[in-house]
């Protein structure tokens, strides 16, 4: 065989660096209190564990700096990895702060860094860890988050004000909502509405085989569902903090 009719072999690089976004929690603080955040935090967790649970996030000190207010990194660090979520970032920090999460391995992220999206709804600002006095901001209300494509097995959707999905929820798939969500196909999976504790969040879908559905924390797996809703069109809504499930006429 000639030189020139050797084809040389593809090779797949053993890794590579892409650009991607992805939608991370941040808390932010506005007390240096640790007892008190270290009980907002638990409070808070308690709405939606699920969602939570080993959940990264981003830290933002930034109000805090701003009163003159300092806070131990380390001991905060450890108030997050003991309310079962990771801390992946510090936002907002001084010289000192960032240093100090540097060598807790935590990176440093500036205050518009691409890969941050902090939550801006009104229930997302009460959840928010502070004990100073609020003050009127006007705020624009979330956006509702549209999804056309299958929501599939391992996938995790979150959004910011209302969700809707037009394409099926496989199981194993987890989708979140600080508003209401509307399935217009098969709900399988995980389904959590008003997870920051809106209890006037409702679930809408067109055939309900889910695994797990919750409003504001309140919740029931697929073994507590009436066979008498499965597979039809049917709304989820709290009352009195029990889930009522009813056909959509």
């Amino acid at each position: 065989m000639s030189i020139d009719s050797q084809k040389t072999p593809y090779t797949v690089p053993a890794l590579e660096f892409k650009s991607s976004t992805f939608s991370v929690p941040v808390l932010v603080l506005a007390s240096n209190d640790l007892t008190t955040l270290d009980h907002l935090l638990q409070k808070k967790i308690k709405l939606a564990p699920e969602f939570f649970r080993n959940s990264p996030v981003v830290f933002d000190v930034q109000n805090l700096n701003k009163q003159g207010l300092d806070i131990d990194i380390a001991e905060l660090t450890g108030i997050i990895y003991k309310a079962g979520m990771l801390p992946i970032g510090i936002r907002g920090g001084n010289d000192h702060q960032n240093n100090k999460a540097l060598e807790l391995l935590i990176p440093v992220y500036s205050l518009h860094h691409s890969v941050i999206a902090e939550n801006n709804s009104p229930e997302t600002q009460k959840g928010k860890a502070a004990v100073s006095q609020p003050q009127a901001v006007e705020r624009t209300a979330p956006a509702t988050m549209l999804i056309t494509q299958p929501v599939r097995s391992g996938q995790r959707i979150y959004a910011t004000g209302d969700l809707i999905v037009l394409a099926q929820v496989s199981a194993g798939a987890e989708i979140l909502a600080e508003g209401n969500i509307h399935v217009y196909n098969t709900l399988r999976g995980r389904v959590l509405a008003g997870v920051l504790g809106n209890t006037e969040a409702r679930i809408f879908c067109s055939d309900l085989q889910a695994e797990l559905i919750s409003i504001a924390g309140n919740y029931k797996i697929s073994e507590d569902l009436n066979e008498s809703i499965r597979n039809k069109p049917v709304q989820v809504y709290l009352q009195e903090h029990t889930l009522i499930i009813k056909d959509i006429v």
